[in-house]
């Protein structure tokens, strides 16, 4: 984002805000934007120093000059490893990476991933809104809109059939927080999540939506947890800053 005093830099410093308000140990973001051209906003820096994360991974590709985007861990602990798998062509650039974070005695590992969107925009919207109110055209936006969530299914079956493979292999307790781009009852979640704990389900109350720009019970992203955790409390942050809902959980070692 440009620096600037518009609408849109005005809402990143509220998001700053409510990131510093929640004062976690371990944040996970995807589809985040740093820059290194000044007149733009160095995001990943800016919370490093201003918020007390030394410690974070970034997984990122380039987006024009000194541009970059992707999905980071921040952590105030020590991160002593990290890895980083691309998702196959043709999907969107996505990745599942993963950081071992040392927090006393232990380690754990904290998976984030953002998974092949949808990629609706403003006249596929506009599309839906046509359809509900049985407006003309109603097979040719069906067409459209069903094409789409055909090609984004396929893509998300490829990715998480990585995931959970991967998510087989760790040798340490797994944290897994993610934009999955899919509903509970699908197949993206029902395999990545397995015998994980969701922690809406454990603590969280109502429908859990997290997506605010399409459907008043769309639940897309979500916080997992392995049996090796306790999950404590979970709550979502119903600030329209961006078009999804800030989660937040606590969660500790089981003894």
């Amino acid at each position: 984002m440009r620096r600037n005093f518009n609408q849109g830099s005005r809402t990143r410093l509220r998001m700053m805000e409510q990131i510093e308000a929640q004062n976690a140990d371990i944040i996970c973001m995807q589809e985040f934007f740093h820059s290194l051209d000044s007149e733009w906003y160095p995001n990943l820096t800016y919370i490093s120093k201003n918020y007390n994360y030394p410690f974070y991974y970034f997984s990122h590709d380039i987006d024009g000059d000194n541009h970059y985007t992707g999905s980071v861990i921040f952590s105030r602990y020590p991160i002593v490893d990290s890895g980083m798998i691309r998702f196959p062509r043709p999907s969107l650039p996505e990745a599942l990476m993963h950081a071992d974070i040392k927090i006393n005695d232990d380690t754990i590992r904290v998976y984030t991933t953002h998974l092949q969107s949808l990629q609706f925009g403003a006249r596929d919207y506009k599309r839906i809104e046509n359809i509900k109110s049985g407006q003309d055209g109603i097979v040719d936006n069906s067409k459209t809109i069903f094409s789409k969530l055909k090609r984004g299914i396929s893509h998300r079956k490829i990715q998480v059939d990585i995931i959970t493979q991967v998510l087989k292999d760790s040798p340490f307790p797994v944290l897994f927080c993610a934009d999955l781009n899919d509903v509970p009852n699908s197949y993206a979640y029902f395999e990545i999540r397995g015998n994980m704990q969701d922690a809406f389900l454990k603590k969280g109350f109502g429908i859990g939506r997290t997506f605010n720009a399409l459907s008043p019970t769309l639940r897309i992203d979500y916080i997992l947890a392995d049996d090796n955790f306790e999950i404590n409390q979970f709550k979502r942050i119903k600030k329209q800053y961006s078009d999804h809902y800030m989660l937040v959980a606590d969660v500790s070692l089981a003894q």
